[in-house]
């Protein structure tokens, strides 16, 4: 007869007492969306600086298939936790917090990197000042021979949009803030695929500009990525293929722009 091996009981989730607590305002100014993933090292330290962003701040943490207690975590800070027991797609908890959010300006990050209150403040800003999508100015790695295809395809689609100024900016970026306006007219559906969002946001006729650069290319924890191996790069180049396929489909096969003095008949 085999020999029994006990099992262990289950460990309990240990979280540590928290010098502070949030309050999140009846009212806010500015909505600050944060989905998370198994972040419990690094989302206290998320939430605190992004609480602080302005006096009258909610803070949304979407928790999807974190098992770390990483929701308990925000919800015992005082964040509002919406949970969700399996991973939802890439950028669907943006999408997910959008929807909810209260505020005027809604501000998005994630929770594994720790981004100071003060490069929220710039984008926050300059959606109170007027304009309607303010994004992170860090273009990511340009100055090697052989450039990202994500970073190609982000500087490609702000081309074919006709708003080259941006570069490589984008929403496929955090952190990023829009106005309530922006959320309304782009579609909170639209802003689980961050470039098609874009797209439309320009087509609209949106003010979006890129307004403050915060390198999150050295803090970005590449779990699971090599040279040869990034399963999120195919995911992002396709989202912005989609978001291609849409203003093509809006704008016409030539993105809206004229074929000048061309007399193709006279080809045949």
């Amino acid at each position: 007869m085999p020999k029994r091996i006990p099992v262990p009981p289950q460990k309990r989730l240990k979280i540590r007492p928290f010098p502070f607590v949030i309050r999140n305002a009846e009212n806010p100014k500015v909505s600050v969306i944060i989905p998370a993933m198994n972040e419990r090292k690094t989302i206290a330290s998320v939430i605190k600086q992004a609480f602080q962003v302005h006096p009258e701040t909610e803070v949304i943490v979407i928790a999807n298939g974190s098992t770390d207690g990483t929701a308990e975590i925000a919800q015992k800070i005082g964040a509002r936790v919406i949970r969700f027991p399996k991973a939802l797609g890439q950028d669907t908890g943006r999408s997910i917090g959008a929807a909810e959010a209260k505020g005027d300006i809604l501000l998005f990050t994630d929770a594994d990197i720790v981004i100071k209150t003060k490069d929220y403040a710039a984008l926050t800003k300059a959606v109170e000042h007027g304009v309607d999508v303010a994004l992170n100015k860090y273009l990511g790695p340009t100055g090697k021979t052989h450039v990202h295809n994500v970073v190609l395809a982000k500087h490609v689609l702000n081309i074919l949009v006709s708003n080259p100024d941006l570069k490589g900016a984008s929403l496929t970026s955090i952190p990023h803030a829009m106005s309530r306006h922006a959320r309304d007219l782009i579609g909170t559906d639209n802003l689980a695929v961050p470039p098609k969002a874009q797209a439309i946001a320009i087509y609209k006729g949106l003010h979006v500009r890129s307004v403050h650069e915060i390198d999150v290319g050295r803090s970005n924890r590449k779990r699971g990525r090599s040279r040869r191996n990034d399963p999120v790069e195919a995911l992002i180049v396709g989202d912005h293929l989609e978001a291609l396929d849409w203003f093509i489909s809006q704008s016409g096969e030539r993105g809206g722009r004229s074929d000048h003095t061309r007399n193709r008949e006279s080809m045949w």
